[in-house]
């Protein structure tokens, strides 16, 4: 009976430390693709900052050329506005298929995308079965 009752206890002592494995596993998978995720976005927008500088600069001077040729610098401002107002209305009616899906295709395959760990599981279960 008291074999019985240890190896019971014993059972019970590698469940509980199995599930505090697995448990600690699932947080370790859990930060990594949030950090995956995250810095992913941060270095996207940081690229579209400094791209967006870049434009803004060079707006500038397509505006003040533009404005010097038509012979009123105004002018050539408003033309430049016209444009990015024309810019802004294509991406307000078709924001979903330019902006939403785009940024939601990035998240989910991030979070979808198979770890190493499961990839080298994954392969060893495989030549076990050979």
């Amino acid at each position: 009976m008291e074999t019985t009752a240890k190896h019971i206890e014993l059972l019970y002592d590698k469940v509980k430390e199995y599930t505090e494995t697995s448990i600690e596993l699932y947080k370790l998978n859990a930060i990594d693709v949030t950090a995956d995720v995250v810095s992913s976005l941060v270095s996207r927008i940081a690229v579209a900052l400094v791209f967006s500088l870049f434009t803004l600069f060079v707006n500038i001077a397509i505006s003040l050329l533009i404005g010097k040729l038509l012979g009123a610098y105004y002018l050539g401002f408003l033309i430049v506005s016209g444009f990015y107002l024309i810019i802004a209305l294509i991406i307000y009616f078709f924001n979903d298929t330019l902006i939403k899906a785009p940024i939601t295709n990035l998240i989910i395959s991030k979070l979808l995308r198979p770890r190493r760990s499961e990839f080298v599981k994954s392969n060893t279960e495989e030549n076990e079965k050979s």
